[in-house]
């Protein structure tokens, strides 16, 4: 069964007003409401509104905002730097120590800002120019920060992952330690492209030999705690200690403790403004996306759009791979063009059900969909972070995509890899939840 075209005309308008410089979520509720003003009068305008309040009406989301002001505490408080500090203490040795530095501190990030755009903005200011100043190139420099970033939101508590449960329905817990293995696997394969690429340049080390095992674990003691943060967060749900939305609001704490009472640096009377407007500026671009892609899944769904796909790609395919690799190259360019989040809220109610009949596993097709989109948001012509981390070095968008094309091989080889073996998705969740054959529960 085809749709008219006129009944297509919202999908083709958001991207019009996308290209046209109007921000994604405005692009998403227009379109959306021009289709229910103008081409069908079934729903009425009221109701429209009211699928935007109920999109927000839910307890989980309250994940998002205290994951969020979590990654703030961290950074003023310090943790952040003590992380850091580990970051060079085991890589400084290396052909371009600090580009190893950055790989590192993304990873190990993920459970501190959950936000690539967050991280790479984060980084721009603080690593990039002491790398110009050991004499990296501005380019590589602004290309391994945009890159690194990719792996943050893979691992916990990263806020994609919590969307995508949110969207799937599916146990935050279990797509939380689903991240683990592709984030570390992402990591691990730009650090191999930076040794490549330091040893060929001729890149500075920051230390002469790997420190005495003394000296490592003495800095591990020291970064300890932001360490242990994000596997703390996953061993609390696991247990039942609280819900995933507690789990937030005990992250929060957590850090308040630690940047106050035992790194000292955090100090409520300077920091607690600045905390809050860091948590209200990440929270809101969130939750609008969110909220305006739930809006526009419900056109998509009135219409039939998600049921005609799936009898169309079924149709083409019955075989699971071939499906995922379709949905790799729609994703890939989805990702070029869409901010992350805004992407992978309006493939999933598309494509989830599809994968679902096909027997791809929900941890899996999601670990999946995240970091495909994350390797587009490096990937010209309108990756988010890579004009995140170009706008805060000033680095020319050309001399950047000189640079990034092994970083965004790697990641390209990694997203085969966690596509055509989902054991390494969900060896993690099946090892710390015991295996099923979907998870359905938060």
């Amino acid at each position: 069964m085809a749709l008219p075209f006129i009944k297509l005309l919202p999908i083709i308008l958001v991207f019009v007003l996308y290209f046209l410089g109007m921000p994604i979520v405005y692009a998403l509720f227009g379109s959306t409401y021009f289709f229910f003003l103008f081409i069908d009068d079934g729903v009425q305008p009221w109701t429209i509104l009211q699928k935007v309040m109920n999109s927000t009406q839910s307890f989980s989301m309250l994940a998002i905002p205290f994951f969020v002001m979590s990654g703030s505490v961290m950074n003023f408080g310090g943790i952040a730097d003590k992380m850091m500090d580990f970051c060079e203490c085991v890589t400084g040795h290396m052909k371009g120590g600090l580009a190893q530095v950055n790989v590192l501190l993304s990873m190990l990030m993920g459970g501190c800002s959950g936000s690539a755009n967050a991280d790479c903005a984060m980084q721009s200011k603080m690593l990039v120019p002491e790398m110009e100043k050991r004499g990296y190139s501005k380019a590589f420099s602004a290309a391994i920060t945009a890159a690194s970033s990719a792996a943050t939101p893979v691992i916990p508590p990263g806020v994609n992952l919590i969307v995508y449960s949110l969207i799937a329905q599916a146990s935050l817990g279990r797509i939380f330690a689903a991240g683990y293995v592709p984030g570390i696997l992402m990591s691990i394969s730009m650090m191999i492209a930076v040794a490549v690429i330091a040893n060929k340049r001729n890149y500075p080390t920051t230390r002469d030999k790997f420190p005495p095992l003394k000296e490592v674990l003495k800095q591990a003691f020291i970064s300890f705690w932001g360490l242990f943060f994000p596997f703390g967060i996953i061993l609390g749900i696991r247990f039942g200690m609280f819900t995933p939305a507690e789990g937030g609001a005990v992250a929060v704490l957590y850090c308040f403790v630690i940047g106050k009472f035992v790194y000292k640096k955090l100090n409520l009377k300077k920091h607690f403004i600045p905390i809050l407007l860091d948590t209200i500026a990440g929270t809101s671009s969130v939750v609008l996306i969110m909220v305006s892609a739930n809006t526009f899944g419900y056109y998509m769904s009135y219409i039939g759009l998600p049921k005609i796909v799936a009898s169309s790609i079924t149709t083409l395919t019955s075989n699971k791979y071939i499906f995922l690799m379709l949905v790799n190259v729609v994703l890939l360019i989805m990702g070029m063009f869409l901010e992350g989040g805004a992407a992978l809220m309006i493939a999933t109610p598309l494509l989830l059900p599809v994968a679902q009949s096909l027997g791809v596993d929900v941890i899996h097709f999601g670990l999946v969909c995240i970091v495909n989109i994350m390797i587009g948001g490096i990937t010209p012509p309108f990756g988010s972070m890579m004009f995140t981390t170009c706008g805060i070095t000033r680095c020319r968008i050309g001399d950047f995509i000189k640079e990034v094309w092994p970083f965004i091989l790697c990641l390209f080889l990694v997203l085969l890899l966690i596509t055509f073996v989902p054991f390494l998705v969900t060896m993690v969740p099946d090892w710390i939840y015991g295996p099923i054959n979907n998870s359905i529960s938060m």
